[in-house]
């Protein structure tokens, strides 16, 4: 089985920033909207560099998706950003009327989702905005796993004509895709070539779901890993192809049990290849203060869970 290593851990949102710079140097079109939390989204460089296209809007998040939707229609095309919490909860009207409704080119980048936002606790965390944003007719929902990858899929998301929701968090996190690979929306990696079951992550706990693997190897369990950074448009394909040689599956996912990942693929499977599944995910309820370390550990997201639930859907299979 293919090993992987990490030599650095940096935060995704900053992988955000590291893509937002580039395509100010790249694409004169790309403008930058913030609700008051600059340093949070990293979006200080593109800012420097390009000081007329960047608008601080303020603590007026609903403003701000107004404001963007309309831009689009002189040609431009806005990266928004806030909290993930506050880029979709707080305005899910605007989203839906001025962006999803009219198919504006809007990127909608959110930054501290899921748990790991930590000590701000669940009036700030997210674990609904996965479902939220897959339900608007026309969305991309992508969630990245790395800062690599993040970087990657911020800038490849300036060439796809539509609204897009691009996920990503606070936490530094190993840093183990490559560098310049190309960031293909709606196109799942394959990780590792497993037989025995398939572990399909997003985001966050594609990591987990590598540790697991390994761990799982170590005992004579063959896991198969997909990286699912593209919620939606969900790569079908690579999910039936995997799942028709393993006949299980576990989902991996740093969101609510309802509405993610995991359903998504439930709905795949139950069209075309009902086999046993098993969650690795928030069970219907809000989060809490706390390290991130320790919100995954008490919520159960982590590569210790990841193991448990291959071994529940093995007897299962």
């Amino acid at each position: 089985m293919k090993k992987y290593t990490f030599t650095k851990k940096i935060d995704t949102r900053s992988g955000f920033g590291a893509g937002l710079a580039e395509l100010g140097r790249t694409n004169e079109n790309v403008v930058a909207l913030c609700a008051d939390l600059v340093g949070s989204l990293k979006m200080d460089e593109f800012i420097k560099e390009n000081p007329e296209r960047f608008f601080q809007i303020g603590v007026a998040e609903a403003n701000m998706m107004g404001i963007a939707a309309g831009l689009t229609i002189g040609g431009k095309i806005p990266f928004t950003g806030t909290f993930a919490n506050f880029s979709t909860a707080r305005v899910y009207d605007q989203i839906r009327q001025s962006i999803a409704y009219s198919g504006k080119n809007v990127k909608i980048c959110a930054s501290h989702a899921g748990l790991t936002l930590g000590e701000d606790g669940a009036t700030h965390q997210t674990l609904e905005d996965i479902g939220m944003m897959k339900m608007l007719p026309g969305m991309v929902v992508i969630n990245p796993c790395d800062y690599n990858q993040t970087k990657a899929a911020t800038i490849a998301i300036a060439d796809y004509e539509g609204p897009v929701y691009l996920r990503f968090g606070r936490p530094a996190v190993p840093v183990f895709m490559p560098e310049n690979e190309k960031f293909e929306i709606g196109k799942a990696i394959k990780l590792t070539e497993g037989t025995d079951v398939t572990i399909i992550a997003t985001g966050h706990l594609v990591w987990e779901a590598l540790q697991a693997s390994e761990q799982l190897e170590a005992i004579g369990i063959s896991a198969e890993v997909i990286n699912i950074h593209t919620i939606k448009p969900l790569d079908e394909a690579a999910i039936l192809a995997s799942v028709a040689k393993t006949k299980c599956v576990v989902t991996a996912e740093e969101h609510n049990i309802l509405g993610g990942l995991g359903e998504s693929v439930a709905r795949t499977l139950s069209l075309n290849n009902p086999v046993p599944q098993e969650y690795v995910a928030v069970n219907d309820q809000f989060g809490e203060s706390g390290t991130p370390a320790l919100l995954m550990e008490k919520y159960k997201l982590n590569d210790k869970a990841i193991v448990s639930a291959v071994k529940r859907v093995l007897e299962r299979k």
